[in-house]
Order: C-alpha cells, then structure tokens, then sequence
C-alpha cells in the first residue's frame, strides 16, 4: 500500500467531513488507507464518520487521550509505505498526495517531510522551526516577543525561503509525512507528549539516528489551523504547552536548562495575568 494517512479528530465535525471528503477526491491511483482516532469528541464526529465515510478505519476513544498516544493507535495497525499524521482542520488539493509521494519517491535523504501549507487566502504559513533553546523558549515563558519580536527571529526561521526545498530542523506537526522504515527504526510517538511538542521530539529522535527532515515546496495543503485548539481553556491549553516544553527539556537538554525553564513559568504566568488586567482597565477607560 502506498498511503496511511491518521488523523487525530477532537470535536471538528465538520472540518473533519471536508478534510476526509477532500482526501478521498485526492487518492487517484494512489493505493490508501484512511484512520480517524476519535478522543471523545461530544459533536457527533463518529456517527457522522461512520455514516458518510464507511471506508475510513474508524477507532473511537472513550476519552480524550492526547495526540500521541492517538496517533500510535492508528501507527500500529498502518501498512503504508509511508504514514502521513493529517491534522482534522487540514483540506488537501487534488494533487496534494501525488505530489508529494512522488517527491518522496525521488528524495530517500528525506525520513519525514511536510509540504508547503497555505491559508484560506493562500498566504504560506510559516512551519519550519529551529530546535528549542533555552535562550527562545525563555523568551515565550516570559512573553518578551511582545516588547521584542526579533529575539525569535532564529527560532522562527524568519529568513527561511518557502519557495525551494530544504532539510530543516523541525516542520509543523499537522502535515508529517513518515517513511514505513523509519517508524520501523526509531519507534512510534512518544507518549508523553500529551500535546505539543510531539512532532518536534519526533523531529530530534529523526535527527539524532542521522537521518534527514525536509520542507518541500512540491506540494501545498490547506491549513485552518487550530480548530481544536481552539476550544481549549486558555488556562488549560498552557498547562499543555508548558509540561510538553518541560518535558522535550528534561528528554533532551541540560538538566540545568530544565529547572530554569521550570523556575521562569510561574514568573511567566504572572507576566500575563498582568497583562490581562493592564487590557481591563484600558478597556473600562475607553
């Protein structure tokens, strides 16, 4: 088989109907497999699934189990010679899979790649990453980029040409195309990563068994982004974001670097609930 395409589907029905509706206008002579992993979602997206899309592989969790840890459920029943991790809020073109299998098929330096993704408008969206250091992630704990954009111009990869492909250090989790054979060397996803940084743990692991990430502008997908994410808490969505960076620290950086990072999040949590008052009391003058 040539394609497993996962995707993770958290209460987006419907940008999960056009997604799964475009993938199936997109297959051409591909030989494919579709799976939704279902965390619980409470809009009906396994009934609509089941009923509209019988031939997608269909597995449904009685909780919200985390992004890895969903996406292995599918990995271990994959048979593709490649895997690609879809987000729910993504919509391919036409030619989407061709091309980047095609791509893949001529480019073996490449053990993961993601394509070129574009807005509703069809602006790029800037994916590629460097790896974290403490140097920027303190700055996001301590929301500096706010008085200082530029200190995350490295980390951003502001200086990074979209038009031509090139190894990089991380891409954008929602389009992570993965070679049969490297999932077979390095493993499944880590679990721990309830959500966030999973995809650039993945990335290191990839780096680390001297293998090869790459951005290709071949291929372009459309990118909602966030749908999900954005039915998050704000409260609950940091407590994610700041135990995966904690975590991705522990997994790979000084011990040092972990315990400064530690020590900073309270500071940066009080930063913004500073900031939030400070947005009140403008408001409630104007």
């Amino acid at each position: 088989m040539d394609l497993s395409i996962i995707i993770i589907s958290w209460n987006v029905k419907e940008k999960l109907k056009e997604n799964l509706a475009a993938l199936l206008k997109s297959a051409g002579g591909l030989s494919y497999e579709i799976f939704v992993v279902d965390n619980a979602s409470a809009d009906e997206t396994a009934e609509m699934v089941r009923h509209d899309f019988p031939e997608v592989k269909l597995i449904v969790n009685k909780k919200n189990l985390g992004f890895a840890k969903a996406n292995n459920q599918a990995l271990k029943q994959a048979t593709g010679r490649y895997v690609l991790l879809l987000n729910p809020d993504m919509k391919v073109f036409p030619d989407t899979l061709s091309k980047m299998l095609n791509w893949l098929d001529a480019n073996h330096q490449a053990a993961v790649a993601g394509c070129k993704l574009v807005n509703e408008h069809g602006e790029i969206i800037k994916q590629v990453r460097c790896f974290p250091t403490l140097a920027d992630q303190l700055a996001i704990v301590l929301k500096l980029p706010h008085l200082f954009p530029e200190v995350l111009n490295n980390y951003l990869r502001n200086d990074f040409n979209y038009e031509k492909s090139a190894a990089v250090d991380s891409i954008r989790g929602g389009f992570f195309m993965i070679r049969r054979e490297i999932i077979e060397k390095i493993g499944l996803l880590d679990e721990r990563f309830f959500l966030w940084f999973e995809e650039v743990d993945y990335c290191q692991r990839v780096k680390r068994a001297g293998l090869e990430v790459w951005y290709t502008n071949s291929a372009k997908c459309l990118d909602y982004i966030g749908q999900s994410f954005k039915q998050l808490n704000r409260g609950v969505a940091q407590k994610y974001f700041r135990d995966s960076m904690l975590k991705y620290f522990k997994k790979w950086r000084p011990g040092c670097e972990y315990v400064v990072l530690k020590l900073a999040w309270p500071i940066g949590l009080l930063i913004a609930k500073l900031g939030d008052v400070m947005k009140i009391k403008s408001k409630t003058r104007t």
